[in-house]
């Protein structure tokens, strides 16, 4: 029987519609006349979503009793008797109720597939099981209920089911996803505007992925192996040499006007030996690279056009970037070069050879490679030529009576493979050599000269001269080879440590320069900076140096009292003390020279950052300060001055209304004036750092009633709801009911007449968050942080010295806590003040 075919509804979080989206895709295939089924549909109480049900078959669920309770859940011998052509399942990740069928409701759709029915189910992203950690992290809300990945990526259509963290937050207020009373909960936690936006990425990502397996999996099956320019991708190709930062940022520049196409980096090395190229210079690109928004990559291959091309079509790159050839004019004739060569491959991929200084200047020759095997072996293998072959001759001629020539050269060519299997290829050449002709001398008729008078005995004596010449060669060759290979593992764990190092973000020089000792087995590793800038007059005068971190006793205080040096730059030098390093491992301390100087510039930019935090922070209030005593302070006081002189002036008669309006007037003005100094006072103690501050464990249900009372006459606008079991906070009353007063009075000022502003509170974690919610305008949200700037009011031509949302996060901030601003579901502008909860509520 032919399987059906599984269609799911992924959707980037609860609420986007997808079982809307299922069901009407069973009616519009009810409309087209196939038979179509309801499985199992959840409609939490969704009155649109329930209409969809109307008219359609549903299959009755299977009634299962579990510790007393009733439950239902998907009968899937009720589906598979029926056989229909489609059936409709809900929530594909579901865990069934013990004593189902199956554990996991996609086990039940994998039978009824297995049927030859087709199947529409849904699934939200936060239940696959790749992204489940994520998304706990992200919403602070686990997800027992998963399934595996590989369960919907086996499904025959994916279909994502997204919308708008806003349109989703104006969908929860309106009461189409949640019953009203668990709405603001929802918004004011799992459904928060990050959250949402966070899970849209991950369901995009999820199914670009999955698009990108099929279109792979499409060219692999037809195989297309040409380019598809779907999508621009970039690969420039790096050797570590000084031209790899113009090619990356080239690469950079096409990748950029090609509407953001991938940047990716590829270096090619050798299948026989260790990596071609200069660590130090590699590792310097690759940080390029990737701070560029690219990847690195490398590929093993000795046919350096094939590989990078091979690359190229795997990854479906549309272009290619490599730099002009640095041999010279003689040996471009002889060989065409990696360049030409790429580019008579490349076929549909564009290739771009960008020339550089220094094309054109030859490359360094690699290093010649040592002997194969020890000193020690070698010795041992000449020892062994030496007096072997004088003993074996000697005991040959005891018992030549005994055995024939043919015997006697098989015995010395034993002799020979030994030699060579100890000392390599010289000891066992000599010893070839010497055993012919010893051979020839004392054992080779005619005996006592050097003629050999049987063809047969010569054809025998060349066979062991050149048995034993291969024999020794291959032995060089592969303790060569092992040599190489324990070389390359040795520099591979090198780098791991170090890769590990930067991985898990141990950025401490002294940490670094404690593993590279410990790697090399160095006395000590020192970072040293060079003293000042050199001028012309001082180049005939020592450089003076400064010890910027070391490890290891009796650290070298200057490149000339170190055993080997690194040159980072004009101003750095690493420098170690202990054995000397020969050529591979110094290969492998320039990587991690490279990193030490990436170290000491992240922990420089880190103290500059923290130095320059309350520099900005003090200007920010002494701004703020400055404008409110050049232009608001005039406003109240100039009204109370105009008021106080019309009182006083005796050539107008006031009557007794004038009179007490003129009164009014002042005592407002005057009002506002002290609310003003007061908020100004604040600031002041807050630039100062001498804000008097009582934190203590507050219950928020006394506050807020009290903060309300004190808006006077605004207090009929703002409604409180705040829970009565929330638990207590850390702040200073005081200081709180000042902070909900300046947001109530902003919120007010801001609503349309006759709206109430909201007050209520909920706890997210070990915080409480108190919103602020009014109904107004609201204003952009690329302008949340300028409203705390002092006095500037986006627009607002209303009255109100603008300094109280300053104030307020100024306090809030004071406290231990945050002031930040979110958009009201359905128009308006919520302020959310974050405060801790109390250790003593957090242990109750």
């Amino acid at each position: 029987m032919k399987r059906g075919r599984l269609r799911v509804y992924l959707g980037a979080a609860p609420g986007v519609g997808k079982t809307y989206a299922m069901l009407g895709e069973g009616r519009r295939g009810l409309e087209r006349g196939r038979d179509v089924v309801v499985g199992f549909v959840e409609t939490h109480g969704r009155p649109r979503t329930a209409a969809l049900l109307e008219g359609m078959e549903l299959i009755p669920r299977q009634t299962i009793v579990y510790r007393g309770a009733t439950f239902t859940e998907l009968d899937v011998e009720a589906v598979i008797r029926r056989a229909p052509k489609v059936a409709l399942i809900d929530e594909l990740a579901h865990t069934n109720v013990p004593g189902s069928r199956n554990v996991k409701r996609w086990q039940d759709i994998d039978e009824i597939l297995d049927a030859g029915i087709d199947v529409i189910s849904t699934v939200n992203i936060q239940h696959l099981e790749s992204v489940n950690d994520v998304v706990q992290e992200i919403t602070g809300v686990p997800q027992r209920e998963t399934v595996p990945d590989e369960v919907v990526r086996r499904a025959d259509q994916i279909e994502l089911v997204d919308m708008s963290a806003e349109a989703l937050r104006r969908r929860m207020a309106h009461g189409n996803i949640y019953a009203p009373e668990k709405v603001s909960a929802a918004l004011a936690n799992y459904f928060r505007v990050g959250n949402l936006t966070a899970l849209r990425e991950l369901a995009l990502l999820w199914v670009a992925g999955k698009v990108d397996d099929q279109l792979d999996r499409y060219r692999a099956e037809h195989g297309i192996a040409t380019t598809w320019e779907t999508r621009e991708r970039v690969v420039v190709a790096l050797t570590g040499g000084p031209e790899g930062d113009t090619l990356i940022r080239r690469a950079a520049r096409i990748a950029t006007r090609s509407k953001g196409a991938d940047l990716l980096a590829v270096h090619v090395t050798g299948t026989d030996g260790p990596p071609v190229g200069d660590p130090a210079g590699l590792a310097r690109q690759r940080t390029l690279v990737e701070s560029m928004g690219g990847t690195y990559h490398q590929v093993v291959g000795d046919d350096i056009p094939r590989a990078l091309l091979d690359f190229a079509r795997g990854v479906n790159a549309t272009q290619l970037v490599l730099g002009a050839s640095r041999r010279g004019r003689f040996a471009q004739i002889i060989s065409r070069g990696v360049g030409v060569e790429t580019t008579a491959r490349s076929g549909s991929i564009d290739v771009h050879l960008v020339t550089h200084e220094h094309a054109k200047r030859g490359r360094r020759r690699p290093e010649r490679s040592r002997a194969a095997l020890t000193r020690k072996r070698r010795l041992i293998g000449w020892a062994v030529a030496v007096a072997g072959l004088p003993l074996l001759t000697a005991v040959l001629l005891a018992i030549r009576h005994m055995i024939a020539l043919p015997s006697e050269i098989l015995l010395f060519l034993c002799l020979v493979v030994g030699v060579a299997l100890i000392g390599g290829t010289w000891p066992a050449l000599t010893a070839a050599v010497a055993g012919s002709l010893l051979l020839n001398w004392f054992f080779t008729p005619p005996v006592g000269q050097f003629t050999i008078a049987n063809p047969e005995n010569l054809l025998a004596l060349i066979v062991f001269l050149l048995v034993a010449t291969a024999v020794s060669t291959i032995v060089d060759v592969a303790a060569r080879r092992t040599r190489e290979a324990a070389r390359a593992s040795a520099d591979a764990e090198a780098l791991s440590t170090l890769a590990g190092h930067v991985l898990r973000g141990e950025a401490a020089l002294p940490s670094l320069l404690g593993r590279l000792r410990e790697t090399f087995g160095l006395d000590s590793v020192t970072l040293l900076e060079r003293i000042g800038e050199p001028t012309p007059e001082d180049q005939s005068r020592p450089a003076a140096w400064r010890v910027i971190a070391s490890s290891g006793t009796a650290p070298a205080t200057s490149p000339s009292t170190a055993d080997t040096d690194v040159v980072i730059s004009d101003t750095l030098v690493l420098a170690a003390r202990g054995p000397l390093l020969d050529a591979a491992d110094q290969r492998v301390l320039e990587a991690f020279a490279a990193e030490a100087a990436v170290a000491l510039r992240q922990e420089r930019l880190q103290e500059e950052a923290e130095r320059a935090k309350p520099l900005a922070e003090a200007d920010r209030v002494r701004t703020a300060l400055l404008a409110a005593v050049s232009h608001d302070l005039r406003t109240p006081l100039s009204a109370a001055k105009a008021a106080v002189e019309s009182l006083r002036n005796r050539d107008v008669t006031w009557s007794a209304r004038d009179r007490e309006e003129l009164l009014a007037t002042a005592d407002e003005s005057l009002a506002r004036l002290e609310r003003l100094v007061d908020n100004l006072l604040d600031m002041s103690r807050l630039q100062a750092g001498v804000l008097g501050l009582t934190l203590q464990p507050v219950v928020l249900e006394e506050v807020v009633p009290r903060a309300i009372d004190d808006l006077g006459a605004l207090r009929d606008r703002v409604a409180g709801d705040v829970a009565i079991d929330l638990p207590e906070i850390v702040a200073d009353p005081v200081l709180l009911e000042r902070v909900l007063v300046n947001l109530m009075a902003n919120a007010v000022h801001h609503s349309p007449a006759g709206v109430q502003v909201l007050i209520n509170a909920d706890r997210h974690e070990d915080q409480v968050e108190i919103r602020v919610i009014d109904r107004g305008p609201g204003i952009p949200r690329e302008a949340y942080e300028q409203v705390f700037l002092p006095f500037q009011r986006l627009g607002d031509r209303g009255t109100g010295v603008g300094l109280g949302l300053a104030l307020a996060r100024g306090l809030t901030e004071a406290m231990g806590g945050t002031l930040v601003p979110e958009e009201t579901p359905g128009g308006g502008l919520t302020m959310v003040v974050s405060l801790p909860v109390s250790s003593r509520a957090s242990r109750s």
